[in-house]
């Protein structure tokens, strides 16, 4: 099966790297140019379990299929009900936004707008309302934590996880389950630019610790989520 008739039936789809390009018809060697960027992301002031191993930016955007239209919105906070993130739930995090450098590539803006177009053969929509997350999760105090939530959903229609970069660590295997039911799979996301697909209506996820593996241990990737009823707000 391909990626479409995957996330269609199980909820969810793994694409290679060697897959992302004739499927989202981006250049991938355009989007590893944009690793660079997260080397200098700023810490996240609010991790509640005392960790410093998260650094991150966050912008939002909107697809419009009727206007055939893409745009990046004012900088907004990024907010989830208690019910989806019991530990961060709540509370407005107000994160430095994606710099210019990338939101302004259109490697950047194929990638974002391909993913939704994949989105949209399974849920049609009017538009997406799309939150995109550029995570570094490093191991400088030995472990570090993709999903200090746990397994969640996000709130959201899709998600969209993209691996950036894997260097020096161990672990970070991430699990995608049946919201509501016992299957599912487990596998580690290693080569830059594969691509986990999934509905987040369907399936629950989290990614385990990881633990250093030598000098600057680092995992880097981008989530991007897309919501059909419009970003959430408190």
């Amino acid at each position: 099966m391909n990626a479409i008739e995957n996330l269609s039936k199980v909820g969810y789809a793994f694409v290679p790297a060697a897959e992302l390009g004739p499927l989202l018809h981006v250049d991938v060697a355009q989007l590893g140019a944009l690793e660079e960027w997260w080397a200098s992301l700023p810490r996240d002031q609010y991790l509640r379990d005392g960790g410093h191993y998260r650094a991150r930016r966050h912008s939002c955007f909107v697809q419009d299929f009727a206007a055939k239209g893409f745009s990046q919105v004012p900088h907004r906070a990024h907010w989830q009900p208690t019910s989806y993130n019991a530990l961060h739930g709540g509370l407005e995090r107000w994160f430095e936004p994606i710099e210019p450098g990338v939101t302004k590539t259109p490697a950047w803006t194929q990638l974002l707008t391909s993913i939704g177009s994949v989105f949209a053969q399974i849920r049609p929509v009017d538009r997406w309302f799309i939150e995109a997350h550029q995570f570094r999760i490093d191991t400088e105090a030995g472990i570090g934590r993709p999903t200090p939530e746990g397994a969640h959903r996000d709130g959201v229609d899709f998600v969209a996880l993209l691996l950036v970069r894997r260097r020096n660590v161990r672990g970070g295997e991430t699990r995608v389950f049946d919201a509501h039911g016992p299957s599912g799979v487990r596998f580690t996301m290693e080569e830059p630019w594969s691509l986990l697909l999934m509905d987040d209506e369907r399936v629950i996820h989290e990614t385990t610790p990881i633990q250093p593996d030598g000098e600057g241990g680092v995992r880097d990737t981008l989530v991007l989520t897309y919501r059909a009823a419009g970003f959430q707000a408190p």
